[in-house]
């Protein structure tokens, strides 16, 4: 839990991302050498931060070259406040937290975007390389490999721990964007695990979110993501029972919905100016915005909600995307229309293991009456998820579908 944000702090000492990783280790050694002898520290992030931060220090000294850092970081750390408070930079214009300086970081131009996702997330996300495979929809030794080769590209490039300006910022964007949604999709939707939700990955992309719509207020993408995730968070009470089992967007009471997220994201929305050509996170909060000021399930507006899928889809050439246009289109034209929109997919690489995707076309073939080929394919999902409460509830609707 605390990996990300002393990796993040201690990386700002060392100037080496991967270095910064193997000292956030090494404090975490420390810790299960001592705290069984001396207790638990009151505050365990700020004894391993730290604890990281003394190693860093001690790691400068050794290089002679680093003589002159040593003092001035030696400075800084006398009258630095306590580890887990954010410190003040002079520059108003500076990226005020440490996670923030991570992520763009980690987004240099010198990594394909691929490798820049994959660094980030698992850096800052602390996702497994089997999730961050998930969550591209590629192999895990794919993934692997890709954080390998950017830790030693950032090694070799001499990338520094640095706060992009101006056009560099901007070019960096795009990618920063991206690993943010993806952090709060698995949050939002674990591939793995016993639970369905990973709440602390939520509010970490969306605090990001946020300080970074602070810091780019003329950026709309970065207000429309921002507003998609205040929408996805407001339902975050209503999505589990009370035994932690996923709750359908159907059968949730919406009374339990968060109204001022609701009304943030309204805000943020606003700010993202779709009224010219927007982008595909503006595109999507426009899309959760529709949810989200549906009082019930029944007053939802799928119409438009399909409009704004197909102008999606027309900005972003994903598999994906189109699935989720399937889903809407079934519930604004009727589940045949939509069938073959899915059939159409079946044949895509990227969702061949996709557990989504014979979910959805199980839930279709549910409403045309078709229960034995329903049953199956929600079969065929259970067996893709690796989630264990998703696998249940797939389950549970292959044996809805028997019954029938």
């Amino acid at each position: 839990m605390e990996s990300p944000r002393i990796i993040a702090g201690v990386a700002r000492l060392v100037r080496d991302i991967g270095i910064a990783e193997e000292l956030a280790q090494d404090a975490l050694v420390a810790a299960l050498e001592q705290w069984p002898r001396e207790g638990v520290p009151d505050n365990p992030g700020a004894w391993l931060t730290a604890t990281a931060r003394r190693r860093a220090v001690d790691l400068i000294r050794r290089r002679e070259n680093y003589v002159r850092k040593l003092a001035e970081i030696g400075r800084d750390l006398s009258h630095a406040a306590p580890p887990e408070e954010p410190e003040q930079f002079a520059d108003p214009d500076d990226i005020d937290d440490d996670l923030l300086r991570l992520v763009f970081t980690a987004c240099h131009p010198v990594l394909s975007a691929e490798a820049r996702t994959a660094l980030t997330l698992r850096l800052l996300g602390g996702l497994t390389t089997a999730e961050i495979a998930r969550a591209f929809l590629v192999p895990e030794a794919t993934v692997a490999q890709r954080i390998v080769r950017a830790k030693r590209t950032l090694a070799t490039k001499n990338v520094a721990f640095e706060v992009p300006y101006g056009p560099d910022r901007e070019a960096r964007l795009g990618s920063v964007l991206d690993v943010i949604y993806l952090i709060y999709n698995e949050g939002y939707a674990a591939t793995a695990g016993d639970d369905w939700l990973r709440p602390g990955l939520c509010e970490d992309a969306l605090r990001l979110a946020r300080v970074l719509s602070g810091l780019m207020p003329k950026e709309p993408e970065v207000h429309g993501l921002t507003a998609l995730l205040e929408f996805q968070t407001s339902r975050a009470a209503a999505r589990t029972g009370a035994s932690g089992e996923p709750v359908l967007l159907k059968d949730q009471q919406r009374s339990r919905w968060n109204r001022m997220l609701i009304a943030r994201g309204i805000t943020a929305l606003g700010r993202a100016d779709t009224t010219g050509a927007p982008g595909p996170y503006a595109l999507q909060a426009a899309i959760a915005a529709c949810h989200a000021m549906a009082y019930s399930y029944e007053e939802t507006d799928w119409q438009t909600i399909s409009t704004l899928y197909a102008l999606l889809a027309a900005r972003v050439a994903s598999p994906v995307v189109e699935l989720n246009r399937a889903v809407a289109v079934s519930m604004a034209d009727g589940p045949g229309p939509a069938l073959e929109i899915v059939d159409a997919l079946a044949t895509e690489p990227a969702l061949r293991d996709y557990h989504l995707l014979p979910s959805v076309r199980g839930d279709l073939l549910m409403r045309l009456g078709r229960t034995a080929q329903a049953r199956a394919e929600f079969v065929r999902a259970a067996e893709l998820t690796h989630n264990t409460r998703e696998r249940e509830l797939l389950l549970r609707r292959a044996a809805e579908a028997e019954a029938s």
